[in-house]
């Protein structure tokens, strides 16, 4: 019974990593730069989940567009930095996933994101009656909470990455400026030493006229 319900285990949990197509990826958009990607989708109703967070970049922002195989946008944003959706397929194809960093003319954003198809588990009923027992049940529903809790967790490993690659990078930018800020103050504070002897030396080297009575 044991060797049963393990193995029952095993299978649900390979009948779900099978339902599941997933990318993560990581990304450099350059400015004024459209990047796109391409997910096919096998049948209609199939879940299209997309996930995408600006790591680092100007104001940590991108604009994107979702597009279905017949070229039709079905979801877009401006300026977005961060977003987690979830599509049903209504067409048979291949669906685009573009990027665009047109805001920018310098910089260059790093975007971190996942596309992933999938189709939900629907249960088919036992050929006879009693055939599943309620253990197998039982199991079952703990798979898919288990499943669900996984996901949870997945998305706030995700959010809590992207808050602390945001910190780094704007530790470095304000890095960067303290950097800077005090090369050209010191640069003032040396051109400033320099004029002030320069005007002292000439005042007192200059010959003034001199008049005869």
């Amino acid at each position: 019974m044991i060797l049963l319900h393990f193995l029952s285990l095993l299978y649900a949990f390979f009948h779900l990593s099978l339902l599941v197509r997933a990318s993560a990826l990581t990304t450099a958009i350059s400015a004024n730069e459209r990047l796109c990607f391409y997910a096919d989708v096998d049948k209609t109703g199939e879940k299209i989940g997309f996930y995408f967070a600006v790591q680092s970049g100007g104001s940590f922002d991108i604009d994107f567009d979702i597009k279905d195989p017949n070229d039709k946008v079905i979801l877009d944003g401006t300026r977005e930095r961060q977003g987690d959706y979830v599509l049903t397929a209504n067409t048979v194809g291949e669906y685009s996933f573009c990027f665009e960093n047109d805001m920018s003319t310098l910089t260059e954003k790093l975007v971190d994101f996942d596309i992933m198809v999938e189709t939900e588990p629907r249960r088919e009923a036992p050929a006879k009656a009693g055939q599943v027992s309620d253990h197998t049940s039982a199991l079952e529903e703990s798979i898919f909470r288990l499943n669900g809790n996984l996901l949870n967790i997945k998305r706030t490993q995700k959010y809590f990455h992207t808050r602390e690659n945001r910190g780094f990078s704007l530790v470095k930018s304000t890095q960067s400026r303290l950097f800077w800020y005090a090369v050209f103050e010191s640069l003032g504070v040396i051109g400033m030493a320099v004029l002030q002897v320069y005007i002292l030396q000439t005042f007192f080297t200059k010959t003034g006229r001199r008049y005869k009575v």
